[in-house]
């Protein structure tokens, strides 16, 4: 019986914004894009920005340095957001979630941005709760987040599903005993999700 289910943002609820809009910074200033994306992970992980334990100036400053990128803070954040596109498809699932009994939450490694894209976009409404590695200081690349959203939701691993398009992310869930989904598209997630909450599905 499920009665959780962990949501990411960013590749799930939404399309992956950091991605994609450090990517188009790189192709609008004549860089390699990949490299500004690798400049961008590296800057989210060795700042600890994701963590909550820098600030934007510092990730921002750390990107500029090792990619050679130029624009104000505000301007660069901007592409992240333009990226960060809402599935509103995937919200109609989370609420058909939500009609089947089952308490849904956003599981997610973002920084202060997701509570910005909230104030815009208005989706925190949908879930029960938040767990942003930004505010809780741990991230998913350890198992103490997922155990600390579990604890925060009342549950326990085989009472929980979890859908996230990051490899690392679903093995971890899946040795804690999570039911984890990678998400790689539409018609995949949803035939898992409906597998583990068939009155989900709305037939």
């Amino acid at each position: 019986m499920i009665d959780v289910g962990f949501f990411d943002f960013g590749g799930v609820i939404a399309e992956e914004g950091f991605v994609g809009g450090l990517r188009a910074i790189g192709l609008e200033q004549g860089k390699d894009p990949d490299a500004v994306l690798q400049a961008g992970v590296d800057a989210a992980w060795e700042t600890e920005f994701v963590l909550g334990r820098s600030d934007e100036a510092a990730f921002w400053a750390f990107v500029r340095d090792r990619a050679g990128v130029k624009g104000e803070d505000a301007a660069l954040r901007q592409y992240l957001y333009d990226h960060f596109v809402v599935r509103p498809w995937m919200l109609e699932a989370v609420d058909r979630v939500r009609a089947a009994g089952v308490r849904p939450a956003i599981l997610s490694d973002q920084m202060w941005w997701l509570d910005k894209m909230d104030e815009k976009h208005g989706f925190f409404k949908r879930f029960d709760m938040v767990f942003n590695s930004y505010h809780s200081g741990l991230s998913k690349r350890e198992e103490a987040f997922f155990e600390l959203a579990m604890e925060g939701m009342g549950t326990t691993p085989a009472r929980t599903f979890f859908v996230d398009d990051n490899e690392g992310n679903v093995e971890r869930a899946r040795k804690l005993g999570m039911n984890a989904i990678l998400y790689v598209d539409r018609p995949a997630f949803e035939r898992e999700l409906y597998a583990l909450v068939p009155a989900a599905a709305g037939k």
